[in-house]
């Protein structure tokens, strides 16, 4: 989304907000939603306390949540098993009509921006991270929260995530976040094909730095076996930590660690396309990588046997192992060391999660009651046995409980019932990022399972071996408690130039590298990220950053 239809968005907005919203209140004339503006207040009753709607609304309540399409074939994000269940355990017990917006994972912000310009966005507006949820709050579209309103129509959720809230979610003083759960735990998995390692006569405990991994590489390319998988970089930047000094400095790592800004102007980046170049020029990665833009794509060429790793969220229920088999019955896999990305003498640094998973605020056009809705629907999913339902399905059929009672699932269950193919997460993550068990070795293990494909139990627990053991050098990005009107203001455009700009720079031919770098860094910094980074360094300067 370039900048002419941001100041669309943001006049739109504004127009909005004086001709309908006071004060923060989330009526505004243009709403599509139509609630009475006569029902009783959540937060203004008559004896000054929050209205009681445990028996249900008074009148009709649409509650509009978001929920991500992933594109999982045959499944319906707004019409499914659980979906009805939803409506029928918790919206026809309140009065309220549960309706579920669909938010393209792959552009889930132009999809938002959207919905926001056409007054059609949902109760909830959020994203996984906090710059993006920054960029919304800037544009004027989430309400001001009161906290003692959310832990009187959630008391579960407010007992489980009130200091995070409180901790984290206020901005510019005013209080506009609120989270998900996030335990200490992780999926994001590397798979490699164990079969063509050893085939060239190399070992998966050979692979302890960028250099090896390389050299693997090369010897694939030479037996004519495949390449490497490479994807488009976009939305999520974190692919120079590696390359990284160690350990960072916090103001270093404040600007320039972002998720949603790409940095293409320090050492650590030069290093990184380098070396991507490098693997480029000699055959090593997949030579179109810059096509493959989404997972299903990148998925697609690992299951053809034509590239021989593949980074994704292990779940029990993926299909990508099965899919690889069917092409190549032989095919080996192994989850691949981190090691194997690190150039030697460096040390194996990620990004750490921040202390919780989802950021939300509640959309500016909601009504009280609505509000008062989403408040509810948070409780109720916070129930322990609501929250066991929609992660595991039905007992007997999705799974059985073991003699820890831990769910066991069916693997071969094909019924109406059936689980998303990540598990359901697209509407649990509302209140927690994995499985949920009271006892934390319970959950662990349970997430475990949750990470393993029949048959290949090993690669979860490997994943989240390499997770324990490089734990002390991932580093969580900054939160910034201020603005970053630059950010906002540059984000998009620089977003797309920076595929286009890093792209040019690893297909250029080896001794072209340090000058088209070197070219497309002056045009990255003039076309914005100057303005970035020195908005960063104020802010960074005044203190206003964890």
């Amino acid at each position: 989304m370039g900048k002419k239809f941001t100041w669309i968005l943001v006049s739109m907005i504004i127009v909005g907000l004086l001709s309908g919203c006071t004060g923060g209140s989330g009526k505004n004339a243009n709403s599509n939603k139509g609630s009475d503006e006569s029902s009783p207040s959540a937060n203004q009753s008559a004896d000054g306390k929050y209205v009681d709607y445990s028996a249900g609304f008074p009148e009709k309540v649409t509650l509009e949540l978001p929920v991500y399409e992933r594109a999982f074939e045959g499944w319906n994000v707004t019409d499914n098993y659980y979906t009805r269940w939803i409506q029928q355990e918790f919206g026809d017990k309140h009065n309220v009509t549960v309706k579920f917006i669909p938010i393209t994972r792959s552009n889930e912000v132009t999809d938002y921006e959207q919905l926001l310009a056409s007054h059609k966005a949902p109760d909830i507006i959020y994203h996984y991270d906090m710059p993006q949820a920054l960029a919304y709050y800037g544009e004027g579209v989430m309400q001001e929260l009161d906290l003692d309103e959310i832990a009187h129509y959630a008391p579960t959720y407010w007992k489980t995530m009130g200091d995070t809230i409180k901790q984290y979610g206020a901005v510019d003083k005013k209080n506009v976040f609120f989270f998900g759960e996030r335990p200490s735990l992780d999926s994001f998995t590397t798979l490699i094909r164990k079969d063509w390692v050893e085939k060239v006569g190399m070992k998966m405990e050979d692979l302890t730095s960028l250099e090896k991994y390389n050299e693997l590489l090369a010897k694939w390319k030479e037996a004519g076996l495949g390449a490497g998988g490479e994807t488009l970089k976009k939305n999520n930047y974190t692919f120079n930590y590696a390359f990284r000094d160690w350990p960072i400095d916090e103001k270093y790592r404040a600007l320039y660690s972002d998720l949603g800004v790409a940095d293409l102007t320090t050492a650590d980046t030069e290093r990184y396309l380098r070396n991507l170049n490098y693997q480029y020029n000699n055959g090593l990665i997949d030579k179109e990588f810059y096509l493959r833009d989404d997972e299903n794509k990148a998925k697609a060429e690992f299951v053809a046997g034509k590239t021989g790793t593949f980074s994704f969220y292990l779940s029990s229920n993926t299909d990508v192992i099965t899919s690889t088999l069917k092409n190549n019955p032989d095919a080996e896999f192994a989850v691949l060391d981190a090691q194997a990305g690190v150039p030697e003498g460096r040390k194996p640094q990620g990004r750490a999660y921040w202390p919780f998973g989802m950021i939300m605020g509640i959309n500016y056009e909601s009504s009280e009651m609505e509000r008062a809705a989403v408040w509810m629907y948070l409780e109720w999913m916070s129930q322990p046995e609501n929250l066991f339902f929609l992660q595991n399905g039905v007992e007997g059929e999705n799974y059985t409980l073991d003699a820890d009672g831990i769910a066991v699932k069916n693997a071969d269950f094909k019924g109406d019932s059936v689980l998303s193919q990540n598990n359901n997460k697209d509407y649990w993550c509302l209140v927690v990022e994995t499985v949920k068990y009271d006892d934390p070795k319970k959950m662990r293990e349970a997430y475990l399972r949750s990470m393993s494909p029949p048959g290949y139990e090993n690669l979860a627990k490997d994943s989240l071996a390499f997770y324990d053991k490089y734990a002390e050098f991932r580093t969580p990005d900054a939160l910034y408690s201020v603005v970053l009107e630059k950010v906002n203001e540059y984000k998009a455009d620089l977003n797309s130039l920076f595929q286009e700009l890093y792209v040019k720079i690893a297909i250029a031919s080896e001794s072209e590298f340090d000058a088209t770098y070197e070219a497309a860094k002056k045009t990255y910094l003039d076309a914005g990220y100057q303005e970035v980074l020195d908005e960063k360094q104020e802010a960074i300067d005044a203190g206003n950053y964890k």
